[in-house]
């Protein structure tokens, strides 16, 4: 799929704690002498690979599965357009965890933008990623949330393209009356063509030196931390595991939230053609799935439509035939006219996956529990981000490579921050 010989000339810089995307041949960085081992093979599992080998360490990631067109790990299944917390299938239980999950998407807006505007297509390597007009309408007045967005508070240097908030959006897509629309906002966002973006990043990092390992890691990390570190000569451990921190990590408050989309043609022929996305979002504090819709052109002709949301749904047994996805399809067609018309892909009609979701909040940080030795552990945990991995994705890894920093500092986590951890608030 890729050109064989390859030097990327970008690299990701860790500025005051924030990953930035840099253009060009990288300043020397001394090597770390140090191997990083990073379980997950997902998207927040890779992205916190690529930062790691750019500030000089040795990377190994472990994976039972790969992005494949034939397989797709979950990482491919997701939505994938960017969108500001909390207007994404994401939890927050508390305003600390609202704010690192802001400060992750903000850094990733920065980095997918430049990745389209600096990158382009370089010798005709797509990364999949473009930049499109989203609009997310709401049938009350839109979250005050919208104004912290536009003042860019978390990063000066990161401004939202296109953003404006409008009833007038409702008429303008000629949004069926019946769908209750009163507000609407509008910007241009990060819309990533997950099979193609999955497989470039995995291009990426072993053109900069990754190694790759297909196994499946069972048991608690904790408990096997030692062993674990000897057998792939590494230093420290990155668990981004996603549902499997259930186990991994011994986490129970870990569990799915079932979710699917169907694929459509989008070429016009059928139905005019949509060229921006259109989405009444799902979370835990506005309405329900069955409010939920979820339209979003996913490549030049292929529209993607969804979603659902189905806790606690462990299997994979939907089909287009499925009373969920009839009614996910109608509540899409009843938003844009001629919608139903429109034809399934003939290559695959229906993707389903699990999200990965914690009972409290995304977790991004050390072990505070001792080895068996009693030592203090070099496991980071990155995972629950839920609906939302590609949108948090470049600001969780610099935190990973932050929390990195500390181990070599010696410094355990403070009091202050076992706290916090505990209680669930990364």
């Amino acid at each position: 799929m890729f050109a064989k010989a390859f030097t990327p000339n970008f690299y990701l810089e860790l500025v005051k704690n924030e990953l930035q995307l840099r253009i060009g041949t990288p300043s020397p960085v001394a090597p770390k002498n140090e191997r990083i081992l990073v379980i997950g093979g997902g998207v927040s599992g890779m992205t916190s690979a690529w930062a790691l080998l750019d500030q000089g360490y040795d990377v190994t990631i472990v994976s039972e599965r790969w992005a494949d067109r034939q397989d797709r790990i979950t990482s491919q299944i997701a939505g994938a357009l960017w969108e500001y917390p909390p207007a994404v299938c994401g939890k927050h239980t508390d305003a600390i965890s609202l704010r690192h999950s802001k400060e992750w998407a903000m850094t990733s807006y920065k980095i997918f933008e430049e990745i389209v505007e600096k990158l382009g297509e370089t010798d005709a390597i797509d990364h999949g990623v473009r930049m499109r007009v989203a609009n997310f309408f709401f049938d009350t007045l839109s979250k005050p949330d919208l104004i912290s967005l536009r003042n860019g508070r978390r990063s000066p240097t990161c401004h939202i393209q296109g953003l404006k908030r409008s009833a007038d959006l409702i008429g303008h897509h000629s949004v069926d009356q019946k769908a209750g629309m009163k507000d609407a906002y509008q910007l241009l966002s990060p819309a990533i063509d997950t099979d193609v973006y999955m497989m470039w990043l995995h291009f990426v990092l072993s053109c900069k030196g990754a190694t790759f390992v297909t196994e499946r890691i069972k048991g608690d990390l904790l408990s096997q931390e030692e062993e674990l570190l000897s057998r792939f000569n590494a230093y420290a451990i990155v668990n981004a595991t996603g549902l499997s921190a259930f186990e991994l990590a011994g986490d129970k408050t870990v569990y799915p939230l079932r979710g699917a989309i169907i694929r459509v043609i989008n070429d016009g022929t059928k139905f005019p053609k949509l060229t921006e996305a259109l989405a009444v979002t799902h979370d835990e504090t506005y309405g329900t799935d069955e409010d939920m819709v979820f339209i979003v052109p996913r490549n030049d002709n292929i529209l993607i439509l969804g979603g659902i949301t189905e806790p606690h749904e462990w299997k994979l047994d939907l089909t287009v035939d499925s009373p969920v996805i009839k009614r996910m399809r109608e509540r899409c067609n009843a938003f844009v006219p001629g919608l139903e018309n429109a034809e399934y892909d003939s290559e695959t009609n229906l993707l389903q996956g699990l999200r990965p979701f914690r009972g409290s909040n995304v977790r991004v940080e050390r072990e505070t529990m001792t080895t068996k030795k009693g030592s203090i552990s070099r496991i980071i945990h990155t995972y629950g981000q839920g609906g939302s991995g590609f949108s948090l994705s470049f600001g969780c890894a610099g935190t990973v490579v932050s929390l990195l920093h500390e181990i070599e500092e010696c410094k355990p986590p403070s009091k202050m921050e076992q706290r916090i951890m505990s209680a669930g608030c990364y």
